[in-house]
């Protein structure tokens, strides 16, 4: 290893291997020296430790499109989420993700007023159970079209407004490249509102190799000298062999 901080742990995503079994894809990652598979229903945490893995991130109650912007979605998704909270403690599972949901002709400020209001007795269960929350930020200018937390600043000032430890943001690096670009200095400025990274090559998802615009190994180096302590998950989509690229951008990570 080399760089400042602690060594970065590596996750990665299931949905991005669906021609391989969960218990496959959880010892090819055990194999690597991950530590997790991602993006899990409380079902499929028992699979990966069975192979000595943690989930790093739950799947939540929330989804990209209908998400904590709109009031109408509380009454179903705040109990969803602090469900999911509790199992996730009593699993021993670290953070469950949530989403911010699309526009839909809402304002930006009135957006961050109601999914505040939401996230407060989300958090306030996360923060007995010892559970994190964590928002993903993604691109609304090729995947996910008028999705609301799509720029890192949102993300930030919904952290200032929430106000707790155990509310962060999701940083997915191929999102955030799309959308505002200037990766390592945007997390070197917002690191602390910043609880978990996602991978990806831009464009197209792909992966981590000399096809794509992102300089990963300065970035990793990057996100070590702030002294991350949480998870990197890889979450690109394979074009060749799976394995053989998960383990390409696990060593690639190792910085």
């Amino acid at each position: 290893m080399t760089g400042a901080g602690p060594p970065l742990r590596q996750s990665v995503c299931r949905w991005c291997y669906p021609d391989l079994s969960l218990a496959e894809l959880a010892r090819a990652a055990r194999e690597l020296g991950l530590e997790s598979v991602e993006l899990l229903d409380p079902e499929d945490w028992p699979v990966v430790r069975q192979f000595g893995l943690t989930c790093a991130m739950a799947n939540g109650a929330t989804t990209i499109t209908a998400g904590l912007n709109r009031r109408e979605h509380h009454a179903v998704q705040v109990p969803g989420m602090i469900a999911r909270i509790e199992a996730c403690a009593a699993a021993g599972i670290p953070s469950v993700i949530c989403f911010s949901g699309s526009r839909g002709g809402l304002p930006d400020e009135l957006g961050l007023e109601h999914c505040a209001e939401g996230l407060r007795p989300i958090v306030a269960a996360a923060e007995r159970r010892g559970v994190t929350v964590q928002m993903e930020l993604l691109n609304s200018k090729v995947d996910h079209p008028d999705y609301m937390c799509d720029h890192t600043a949102w993300g930030a000032e919904l952290a200032r407004r929430v106000g707790s430890e155990r509310f962060k943001l999701l940083y997915d690096i191929y999102h955030m490249q799309i959308m505002e670009g200037d990766v390592i200095r945007t997390i070197e400025q917002n690191h602390a509102w910043i609880g978990h990274y996602h991978t990806g090559g831009v464009p197209g998802r792909h992966e981590l190799d000399g096809r794509q615009e992102l300089n990963y190994p300065a970035i990793l180096r990057a996100i070590r000298a702030t002294g991350f302590r949480g998870f990197i998950g890889q979450e690109f989509i394979p074009t060749g062999d799976p394995l053989g690229a998960l383990r390409a951008a696990a060593e690639l990570c190792a910085v």
